[in-house]
Parts: structure tokens; C-alpha cells; sequence
């Protein structure tokens, strides 16, 4: 939405630009320089004053044209459970999303959750680990272990999420169905 808002405002602008110098064009034309007081004789008249239009933002042209959609950053990861305790559930798994594919059991949940959290801003802490000196209940969850690793969005991810504590547990769930449920 934002983007389309942004891009009628750049293309009203440019629609301006071109009919500003023919509407002005029968009255007075603004110059550059004063045309009258003291500073009239010591600089010439220029014209008409130029309107820039400035480039398009990149969000808007996505590097390859006017107003076409940048394609949505890939994800694309590699899950590896294990000691969950859950058939299944243990292994290496790959997630793509945009389109999405992968090995993974439960891709689209997987991909649809990434994307849901992305669009927050709890996305800029989702695979972070609990800053350092974190205030965490001494909750044990079990030997489930899982490494993440690859892109998400375009950012690169490489991290283990454990259930040694509330902290943590509280990661894996907020990653679930990314990894398994193991409520």
C-alpha cells in the first residue's frame, strides 16, 4: 500500500513537471535570479526555473523499471532437530519459501509463520539468543536441540535453539511450526 501511495505521488509529480513550463508559459516566468532591485543588472535572467524530479526510490522500482514490485527476498534454511522426542520430528530439513518448497513437514505453516513474524518487529529478534545477562526462570524443557542456518529475508541466520531454560523455550515456541511443537 505504501508503496503504491509513494509511486502515485512520484508519478503526479513528473505529470507536474511536464505541464508546469507550458502553463507558465503565458504569464510570468519565474527565474533563477532577481529580474528587478539591485541585483537585476549584475545576473542575467535564466528561464524558467528547471523542476527536478528526483530518481525513483529503489522500494519502487526494485532495480529494474518503473513502479514494478521487488520480488520478496528468498528464505531459504536448514533445520536440524534432534532429541525431540517426537516421531518424526528429528532430522535435517530444508525450508524454502518464495516459492515455497523444501523437505520440511510442515513448509507452508513454516513459511506463512517466517513471514507473519518478519512483518512485526519481534521479527529483528526471532533467531537472536536472549541478550546476555537475561533474567531466565530455571525451567528445564527437555534434551531438544535444533540448528537454523541459512537466509531468511535476506538476512543470514546461524543459530541453535535449546530447551535449557524459559528463555529458550520461549524461542523454540515462538519458532514453532518452523520447529517442532513440543508442548
Amino acid at each position: 500500500m505504501l508503496r503504491r501511495l509513494a509511486l502515485a505521488a512520484v508519478v503526479s509529480l513528473a505529470a507536474l513537471a511536464t505541464t508546469a513550463p507550458a502553463a507558465t508559459a503565458t504569464g510570468p516566468v519565474p527565474s533563477a535570479v532577481p529580474t528587478a532591485g539591485p541585483l537585476s543588472s549584475a545576473f542575467p535572467a535564466l528561464g524558467p526555473l528547471p523542476v527536478p524530479l528526483p530518481p525513483l526510490p529503489s522500494f519502487l522500482d526494485g532495480g529494474s523499471g518503473v513502479g514494478q514490485e521487488k520480488p520478496a527476498a528468498r528464505t531459504r534454511l536448514t533445520v536440524t532437530v534432534e532429541r525431540s522426542g517426537v516421531a518424526g520430528a528429528d532430522g535435517t530439513f530444508e525450508l524454502t519459501c518464495g516459492p515455497t518448497g523444501g523437505t520440511h513437514p510442515e513448509r507452508q505453516g513454516a513459511c506463512d509463520r517466517l513471514a507473519e513474524v518478519g512483518a512485526t518487529r519481534a521479527g529483528q529478534e526471532l533467531f537472536q539468543s536472549a541478550p546476555e545477562g537475561t533474567m531466565c526462570t530455571m525451567i528445564y524443557g527437555g534434551d531438544a536441540s535444533a540448528r537454523i542456518v541459512g537466509t531468511w529475508e535476506g538476512r543470514a541466520v546461524d543459530t541453535t535453539v535449546t530447551r535449557g531454560d524459559g528463555c529458550e523455550i520461549a524461542r523454540w515456541n515462538n519458532l514453532v511450526p518452523v520447529l517442532p511443537d513440543l508442548r
